[in-house]
C-alpha cells in the first residue's frame, strides 16, 4: 500500500531532481504555486490531504517522468538515495561527441572526465553532461548539468541523450523507438526534430536529473 508520506516524499524528490522547490514544481506543472506546500498536506484537525490524480498527472507530463519513476521515488528503496551524494564523471555536451570519452558499451571511459557531486543514484555508470548555449531552451539552460543513466529503461516521452555513430551528441525527447528506427523531438521548437535508423545510433541514454 502506498502511504501519504511516500506520495509527498516522491513529489519533493521530483522537485529536487529538477532543481526546484515543491512550489516551483507546481508552477512548472501549471498549478497554483501553493498546491504542494507543507501546509496543504494535512488539515488542522489532523486529517491527511492527498494530491489529486490530476495534479500528479500534470507533474509527470511537465517533468517527463513516468509513473514507474514516481513509484520508485516514493519507495524507501527509490533510485535516488536521500541526503547522499557521490562523485560522477562530467564533461561538456559538445565534448561528448569526441572520441575516447565512451567505451563500446556507451559507458564513460578515458581520463578526460572531471567529477562533480550529484545525488546518489543506483546506476554505477551514471555520468553528467554540462549544457552550453540556448538550443535546448526552455527545458535546459546554458550551464545546467544533467545526470544521465546508461542503464535506465527507455519509454516514449523520456528526455534522452543520443549519440550517433558519426559522433553527433544531442539531448532530445524520445518520440518513438522501434528496433529499426528512432524519432527525437527538439526541446527548442526553433530547431528541427530528428530521426535516424537505429543502425546509425551508438547509444541512447535516459536523462534522470538536472542541476539548475
Amino acid at each position: 500500500m502506498v502511504t501519504h508520506l511516500q506520495i509527498w516524499r516522491a513529489l519533493d524528490a521530483l522537485a529536487l531532481r529538477h532543481g526546484t522547490s515543491p512550489s516551483g514544481l507546481a508552477k512548472l506543472a501549471g498549478l497554483d504555486p501553493t498546491t504542494f506546500n507543507k501546509s496543504k498536506r494535512g488539515a488542522a484537525n489532523g486529517k491527511l490531504r492527498w494530491p489529486s490524480t490530476e495534479s500528479l498527472a500534470k507533474v509527470l507530463a511537465a517533468t517527463g517522468a513516468s509513473l514507474e519513476d514516481f513509484v520508485a521515488l516514493a519507495s524507501d528503496d527509490g533510485a535516488f538515495r536521500r541526503n547522499r551524494t557521490r562523485p560522477v564523471p562530467l564533461i561538456g555536451l559538445a565534448q561528448a561527441g569526441q572520441a575516447g570519452y565512451f567505451d563500446d558499451a556507451g559507458f564513460p571511459a578515458g581520463s578526460g572526465w572531471e567529477e562533480i557531486a550529484f545525488p546518489d543514484f543506483a546506476d554505477e555508470h551514471a555520468y553528467a553532461l554540462e549544457i552550453a548555449g540556448d538550443s535546448m531552451l526552455p527545458v535546459y539552460r546554458d550551464g545546467d548539468r544533467i545526470l544521465v543513466s546508461p542503464s535506465g529503461n527507455l519509454r516514449r516521452g523520456d528526455r534522452v541523450v543520443a549519440k550517433t555513430r558519426a559522433g553527433e551528441v544531442m539531448a532530445k525527447q524520445l518520440s518513438r523507438l522501434t528496433a529499426q528506427h528512432i524519432e527525437l523531438r527538439s526541446f527548442n521548437r526553433a530547431f528541427p526534430d530528428r530521426s535516424f535508423p537505429m543502425a546509425d545510433i551508438a547509444f541512447i541514454h535516459r536523462i534522470v536529473w538536472v542541476s539548475q
